[in-house]
């Protein structure tokens, strides 16, 4: 176990895709594990023919070739590694790890040499490339050529679809290589053709995903799908994963086919074959095989008549073919009964199915979520209801998946799973113990129920209080002091309230509101003069170019670019408008060789400019600036003489009163100042005050805008 090596980022090179995984060479076994789909390949000390050193551009390669003709090719490698791999392969594998050398010189013409079931192009002895004959999908011949046609993989970024060789007769006889190319390229092809008996035919099976009934015929190397609309075939090597789920009913099971690369049906993709059984369904059938096929080929592991439930022939038969295990679901115990757990995901609702190394929801669409892949658990309220909860699963690539609305009598079964899985759960730091969230979502007694919200209501609300200023004083609350006969106190919206308490405060409130409308109404007015200045500017810079203003000279620089514009077009025809503009300024800086005279130009146009400027302002011009200047002063000036003449006068009465801020004059008439009998449309000389009510005599004029302001702020005493 000491030469036992492991590398975690190789990259496994499959039809034109470089699917990263974690390589093991250790005990007469090399094993891979894909990353991206979780699948594990053996490679057994007897079933390797040769192991070889490649060199690539970037990093060194593993060629491993087994004795049945398949190549496989492992990447990622670096030099160093080399002498650590041939130590561990010698010593697990009794095989050498030998340097093998690509052919360089790029030519297209050389040697093809079939080896099992890999093609191999040989210049100079050496190989060119090599193509696994499994990667050809179709294969057609015509007078001197051999066209092979790929299998697309929508995994790889650029992908070989066709590749074509000619084969130059040999004197005028017509020779059969063509033909003989082509036959040993059809015999180790990937070509799906039903060709012969199937091992076995399952007719008119439901189907989920994709949705109808077909007809499955099961072959040594494919299964065929025929329904009446569509039919689809399947190599057996596409196969992950075999899944046997009882459904929540308990009168019906899924079979599930974890498909890698998917079976397409134009642009769509089915990743999954989900068969749905009923359990009473049975079957009786006689298998088209051999009993040396029997024996040979599939080691009596299948029996020549089958009978059972239709399920379970079917699942002993794909086990056997495929040489998968058949994955069913990891809740032990009690709930294993009833394994699945109803939920939605998306806009679908479905069954969540808990598996040793898993999760799977059945059907639409179906997630396969390895535990490898998952990042956190988070168990979450399901949208403030109390009798269910949603199931997070964030994946370590960052995708969350989010199955909601599950029932909270299945939660102590999720959570025991999630447990012994030993998976991380986001949220356990908030929960206190386990009984606190059992009791909070997994209760029955509807009395009981809202109780746990409240409880966590309280709680966030007392968490919120501490959070809040602690420095706030109650002054104004006296619990002494309400309307109700055992000093209850009134609510704050109740129309009942007491208006005992409300003279300060009442006053204290509508100076903050008015306080608050008139920082309101300065940041408007405040708006509405940027935007009156803005639009003065923009009306003055137009009006500047429209009243016969002198244009500003150019500077030297731009005298000689609109004079050598043309010709720099002509010598740079390829360059955009940014990059002439920047290499004409490196033309200038580096120095031009008239650049004296446009110097010169400069100066002249400059010169110029100031004769023509004093020109226009002796002709009047630019006079409407100066006049719009002088304009703005006086109207500032009225205004803080209209301030000033509204300040009372200090006389004794009226250092005495309250002050308050002014508002607009006109928007309220103090009783004091109108008849009882003045009608709202009468003259201001009818409206003039004869005598205060609060001092018994006329007042100022100063004492009377103080009373006009107080009395639009607060009600006065008549009110």
């Amino acid at each position: 176990m000491d030469d036992m090596v492991e590398y975690n980022e190789i990259y496994k090179e499959d039809r034109g895709a470089m699917n990263i995984g974690r390589m093991k060479i250790c005990n007469q076994s090399i094993i891979f594990k894909s990353q991206k789909t979780g699948k594990v390949e053996h490679f057994l000390k007897g079933d390797v023919d040769e192991i070889d050193w490649q060199r690539l551009p970037t990093n060194y390669s593993l060629r491993v070739a087994l004795n049945n003709g398949s190549l496989f090719r492992f990447m990622g490698f670096q030099e160093n590694d080399y002498d650590k791999l041939r130590k561990s392969i010698e010593t697990n594998l009794d095989l050498s790890l030998n340097p093998k050398e690509l052919c360089l010189k790029g030519w297209n013409w050389g040697t093809a040499n079939f080896k099992g079931t890999v093609l191999s192009f040989d210049i100079d002895d050496k190989p060119s490339f090599e193509i696994p004959l499994n990667y050809v999908s179709h294969c057609t011949s015509a007078k001197n050529e051999v066209t092979l046609e790929f299998h697309q993989n929508d995994a790889a970024n650029v992908s070989l679809m066709e590749l074509r060789f000619h084969l130059p007769s040999q004197g005028e006889t017509v020779d059969g290589r063509v033909q003989a190319f082509t036959d040993a390229v059809l015999s180790k092809a990937n070509i799906i053709q039903a060709t012969g008996d199937a091992i076995v035919t399952f007719t008119e099976l439901q189907c989920l995903t994709p949705r109808g009934r077909y007809d499955i015929k099961i072959f040594p190397t494919f299964i065929q799908l025929h329904g009446k609309t569509f039919d689809y075939k399947i190599p057996l090597t596409t196969v992950l994963r075999l899944f046997r789920l009882p459904h929540k009913d308990g009168r019906q099971v899924f079979f599930v086919f974890s498909l890698d690369p998917p079976i397409k049906q134009g642009q769509t993709r089915y990743h999954f074959l989900i068969l749905l059984f009923n359990k009473d369904d049975e079957t009786s059938l006689e298998l088209s095989i051999t009993d040396r096929e029997l024996s040979e080929k599939y080691e009596n592991k299948l029996e020549k008549e089958m009978a059972g439930p239709t399920y379970d022939v079917l699942g002993q038969i794909m086990k056997v073919l495929v040489q998968r295990k058949i994955t069913t679901p990891g809740i032990s115990g009690p709930s294993s009964q009833n394994p699945a757990i109803s939920c939605s995901y998306r806009a679908g609702a479905g069954l969540l199915y808990p598996l040793d190394r898993g999760f799977i929801y059945i059907h639409k669409p179906p997630v396969h979520i390895r535990f490898d892949e998952i990042l956190s658990i988070n168990f979450a309220r399901s949208g403030g209801s109390t009798r269910s909860f949603d199931f997070e699963v964030e994946t370590k690539s960052g995708v969350v998946h989010t199955f909601s609305s599950i029932e909270k009598e299945e939660y102590s079964k999720l959570y025991d799973f999630v447990s012994n899985k030993k998976l991380r759960v986001k949220n356990l730091g908030n929960e206190p113990n386990k009984s606190t969230v059992d009791d909070d979502l997994v209760d029955s007694d509807e009395e009981k129920e809202p109780d746990a919200y409240l409880a966590r209501v309280k709680h966030e609300g007392k968490v919120r209080e501490e959070e809040g200023d602690s420095d706030e004083s109650d002054e104004s609350f006296n619990p002494d002091a309400g309307s109700g006969s055992d000093g209850d106190v009134a609510e704050e919206f109740d129309s009942n309230a007491s208006e005992s308490s409300s003279g300060d405060d009442s006053e204290a409130s509508s100076g903050a509101e008015r306080r608050k409308r008139e920082r309101k109404a300065e940041k408007e007015k405040k708006k509405e003069k940027q935007k009156s200045k803005a639009k003065e500017k923009k009306t003055e810079k137009k009006s500047k170019h429209d009243d016969g203003r002198p244009k500003k000279p150019m500077s030297a620089y731009f005298l000689w670019l609109n004079d050598s514009r043309e010709r720099l077009k002509r010598e740079n025809p390829g360059l955009s408008l940014t990059e002439m503009t920047k290499k004409a300024g490196e033309m200038w800086r580096d120095g031009v060789e008239d650049k004296a005279r446009w110097e010169k130009a400069a100066q002249e146009a400059k010169k110029k400019y100031e004769i023509d400027m004093d020109a226009f302002r002796a002709s009047g011009g630019g006079a409407g600036e100066s006049s719009k200047s002088s304009k703005s002063k006086p109207s500032k000036s009225k205004s803080s003489s209209s301030s000033s003449k509204s300040k009372p006068s200090k006389t004794p009465d009226s250092s005495k009163k309250k002050t308050v801020s002014p508002v607009k004059s006109g928007s309220f008439k103090s009783k004091e100042y109108i008849d009882d009998g003045d009608d709202s449309s009468s003259s201001d000389d009818d409206r003039k005050p004869k005598v205060s009510k609060k001092k018994g005599r006329s007042p100022s004029a100063s004492e009377s805008d103080e009373e006009m302001r107080s009395a639009s702020s607060t009600p006065s005493d008549s009110d």
